[in-house]
This record gives C-alpha cells, sequence and structure tokens, in this order.
C-alpha cells in the first residue's frame, strides 16, 4: 500500500459505483480511510466491503446529496467512525441531454438540485470538520460541460458551470484556514453514466477527441487523488481538465 494519503479520512459522494467507486478504491490503497456516500445502498456496501478485503479501511453511509441532513449525518460518520475529516469529493451527479427548449421545469430542478445545489450543500456541511482538522482539500467533480457549449445538456451544463464558479468563490473564502478547494473537469470517460448514452452520438463524440478514445475512471482517479494530497498543497481555485485534449481544439 502506498502512503500519499496516509492518515487522512476522505469523504466520498456517489462513492458506490463509477467513477466514486473507483476513486475510493485509489484513496484507500493510497493509505486514506473512506467513507463512501451514496443512494445506491447495496452497491455501496459492496464497494466500501471490497475496499476492506482489499485491507482498506471503508465505511458506506445513506447520502442523498440534496438533503442538508444526510450530509450533516455523512460527515458525521467520518467524525465519529475515523476521528476527523480531511478530505471531500463532490462526486455525485446526473446527466441530462435536452436542449434548451425541450428539457421540462421538473428535469431543470432535478438536475440542479442534484450537481450544483448537492456540491454546496456539501461543502457547507464539511467545511466545519475540515476546519477542526486544521485545513484540507476539496475536490468538486464539474465537466468539460462546465467549461464549453454543446448546443444540448442545458441543465446538465448549467449546473457544471455553477460548479466551477462556486469552486472558485469557495477557494477564496477559504484558504486562509487551510481549506483548498479545486474543480476536475473529464471529457467522455467511461463510467455508468455514460453507459446510456445514444451510441451514434457517444462515438461521434469520441471521434473529436485527440486522443481517439475515452477516458477511464481511473485517468480521473489519479488526478483527484492529486488534489487530495498534500503534493497539491499550492493549488486551490484551480480547474483541472482531464479530457483527452478535447477543449484543447
Amino acid at each position: 500500500m502506498a502512503e500519499r494519503l496516509k492518515g487522512k479520512v476522505a469523504l466520498i459522494s456517489g462513492g458506490a459505483r463509477g467513477q466514486g467507486a473507483v476513486e475510493g478504491k485509489l484513496f484507500a490503497r493510497e493509505g486514506a480511510k473512506v467513507v463512501l456516500g451514496d443512494v445506491l445502498e447495496e452497491e455501496g456496501r459492496r464497494t466500501a466491503e471490497e475496499i476492506r478485503a482489499a485491507g482498506g479501511e471503508a465505511v458506506f453511509v445513506t447520502l442523498d446529496v440534496t438533503k442538508a441532513d444526510d450530509w450533516q449525518r455523512a460527515v458525521d460518520t467520518a467524525v465519529s467512525t475515523y476521528g476527523k475529516l480531511d478530505i471531500l469529493v463532490n462526486n455525485a451527479g446526473i446527466l441530462q441531454m435536452e436542449g434548451l427548449e425541450d428539457i421540462t421545469p421538473e428535469t431543470w430542478d432535478r438536475v440542479m438540485a442534484v450537481n450544483a445545489t448537492g456540491v454546496w450543500l456539501g461543502m457547507k456541511a464539511a467545511v466545519p470538520a475540515l476546519r477542526r482538522a486544521g485545513g484540507g482539500s476539496i475536490i468538486n467533480i464539474s465537466s468539460i460541460s462546465g467549461l464549453i457549449g454543446t448546443g444540448m445538456q442545458t441543465a446538465y451544463q448549467a449546473s457544471k458551470g455553477a460548479v466551477r464558479i462556486m469552486t472558485k468563490t469557495a477557494a477564496m473564502q477559504y484558504a486562509k484556514e487551510g481549506i483548498r478547494v479545486n474543480s476536475v473537469h473529464p471529457g467522455p470517460i467511461d463510467t455508468p453514466m455514460t453507459t446510456g448514452l445514444d451510441r451514434e452520438v457517444w462515438q461521434m463524440f469520441l471521434r473529436s477527441v485527440p486522443l481517439k478514445r475515452a477516458g477511464t475512471p481511473e485517468d480521473v482517479a489519479y488526478g483527484v487523488l492529486y488534489l487530495a494530497s498534500d503534493e497539491s498543497s499550492f493549488v486551490t481555485g484551480a480547474e483541472l481538465v482531464i479530457d483527452g485534449g478535447y477543449t484543447a481544439q
């Protein structure tokens, strides 16, 4: 087991499967004690058990990121189980594809609630615990859809753009307390969230990626690991783009 996160405690939302589960397993291999939060209870408990079976430390907590009480319970679980909280990864999110005229108010509200409000509630709940720990790192998972327009995904792009600027605002507010806040902007990544996309649209997207492939959850997780670790101690308010060169065009 490596030690890039030795002695640290991390809370990861959306940690049951996909990107969040990969982050949790990597964090544990690097020495962190991990709290996985998700609404997918069976999958979340299984992921936590897989981490423990591999020699790591992990627990699962039910977490609906749109509910402040769930967030507080998740933070309290980290502190009561492992004594503190050093890292928050706001990973949970949902995808939406409709354009401006086709999206319904109900879908708009749901996407914004999970992808944007959920990030705010997570930071709001975690900051007091990070402060008590003497500082820490918050990593908010945005998207390249928070940086550029696509002509569709209206609510998704609005939510991810909100995550981007919310990250910068929080970074400025809490820098003096040693709490770093950064955003990660993945491009097309093979995860359970993207497998439901129309395959023709997906392949068209991939053809526009200079590296000519989809990213893996591990590609993103190693970037998140860097931002969570003390190796990035002089990095806050930054945007880490992991997109195979898509936005460099």
